[in-house]
């Protein structure tokens, strides 16, 4: 029995030799020596006890078992790139899948945006996004069911991970040409039995709009509740009342609308966040995503810090 064992090396040696039909062709390939190669050669065939190559003639030409040999290893070789081929689909999320959730104002518009710029460069990874209302969202992160979240949160919540990226205020908005548009910052006096337009009731916002109020006692005429801000824009575009509502939906529904944004103050703090699982360790897809949230999210967003 032999008492060295076969390495790499070795099969690499032989398998150079055996393409190129010579020791010294083979030394260049592999970056060594000739004398290198032969030893290689010489102890290959001690541990397989099988001569490999005939070296009658001055020539160097396989035998019968350095040809069957030569399969084998090859078959290895193989085995080997389909190895490196494994790790490169790891490497590039090969077949990952993805469950993002978000609101409807940021599922429809910034997470699409994100998919696809992610999808460029990450063909392979299936993305499947969820819409739905902020507790929607939050009970699919915190269950497990998303692997991650976007939201605008008004508060601090439990039961998930938040990492902020963007923090904002909300601002008034109003008919083009209502008295309230001539003041420059407006304040819960200006609302004073105005028509107001109002999150649904046990909303975020609505919460702490109505708590704002009642801190400052001032009572507002509701005329409409609804939980959706594009609906709250195209309400108050109509005519029907003023309203607050996070800056994001105001950008995207007063082009060329008619309606009109005034800061407001007291300020009602927004928070855009990236929502995780409370205990599941993220995984280096959930990173990677998550990487190009946050940069997709600054340039998209930018204008809230103007």
């Amino acid at each position: 029995m032999a008492s060295r064992r076969m390495g790499l090396k070795h099969v690499e040696a032989f398998r150079a030799v055996f393409q190129t039909g010579s020791m010294t062709q083979a030394a260049r390939r592999m970056h060594t020596s000739q004398p290198q190669i032969s030893r290689l050669i010489g102890q290959l065939e001690a541990i397989t006890q099988l001569p490999l190559f005939d070296r009658s003639g001055g020539r160097l030409r396989p035998t019968v078992d350095g040809s069957r040999f030569f399969q084998e290893v090859e078959k290895t070789f193989i085995g080997l790139a389909g190895l490196e081929a494994s790790a490169a689909s790891i490497r590039s999320f090969g077949m990952g899948r993805l469950s993002v959730a978000a609101m409807p104002r940021l599922a429809g518009g910034l997470l699409t945006h994100i998919a696809a710029r992610f999808k460029i460069d990450y063909p392979h990874v299936m993305i499947s996004i969820r819409s739905g209302t902020a507790s929607a969202v939050h009970d699919w992160v915190s269950s497990g069911l998303c692997d991650m979240g976007l939201a605008m949160l008004y508060d601090e919540v439990a039961g998930v991970n938040v990492e902020p990226v963007l923090k904002t205020k909300c601002v008034a908005i109003m008919p083009r040409g209502h008295r309230l548009a001539q003041k420059k910052t407006l304040r819960p006096a200006d609302f004073a039995d105005e028509a107001f337009i109002s999150f649904a009731t046990g909303s975020p916002l609505h919460d702490r709009i109505d708590t704002m109020f009642a801190q400052a006692g001032v009572t507002r005429r509701i005329v409409a509740e609804t939980d959706l801000g594009a609906s709250v824009c195209a309400l108050v575009s109509a005519g029907l009342g003023v309203s607050i509502i996070n800056p994001v939906a105001a950008h995207d529904e007063s082009a060329g609308a008619a309606l009109i944004t005034r800061p407001f103050s007291p300020a009602v703090p927004v928070t855009i966040a990236l929502l995780y699982p409370p205990y599941a360790a993220r995984s280096r897809l959930i990173d990677a995503f998550s990487e190009y949230a946050r940069k997709i999210m600054s340039e998209e967003l930018g204008y809230l810090g103007r």
